[in-house]
């Protein structure tokens, strides 16, 4: 074994900076980039237990990945139930009352953005969406809404 000298420990020292700064260096990405290492289920397990215990030292990578799981099961569940699949998500107009009932319930349900319903359920437009959202919720209750305006 080597003899731990002053001259060794700096050039370690200097072989360790030169490989952390080496352009080369995939290996290390996912640990500086990513908020978790491993695969695919190892992820979906995570998310999972995240969905219930968010805490300060969640940030927002992790939040957004784990309202979408949250969603992608809502929508999973939704399809299910209906007997659709994601074909006729694509083919259905975009003001389907059931996409607008499941993009409700997302919005309620989950975090994720109105951007990222509309695209996933193939309703067009974020703008679009809120439109359909509103006058869904307006007609739902038009009781409510008249009492409103007599106020």
């Amino acid at each position: 074994m080597p003899a731990d000298r002053t001259s060794g420990r700096r050039m370690f020292a200097a072989q360790m900076e030169a490989r952390r700064a080496g352009e080369g260096d995939q290996d290390y990405k996912p640990l500086r980039r990513g908020w978790y290492l491993g695969g695919r289920q190892f992820r979906k397990e995570l998310l999972a237990q995240m969905a219930g215990r968010r805490g300060e030292w969640h940030y927002g990578e992790e939040l957004r990945e784990s309202a979408e799981e949250r969603a992608e099961g809502l929508i999973r569940a939704a399809l299910k139930r209906k007997g659709w699949t994601e074909k006729d998500l694509q083919e259905r107009r975009k003001g389907d009352e059931f996409k607008v009932r499941l993009a409700e319930q997302l919005r309620a349900e989950t975090t994720v953005t109105v951007r990222w319903i509309a695209v996933r359920l193939c309703m067009g437009t974020r703008g679009h969406l809120t439109h359909l959202l509103y006058w869904h919720n307006r007609e739902k209750s038009p009781k409510q809404e008249s009492r409103r305006l007599k106020i």
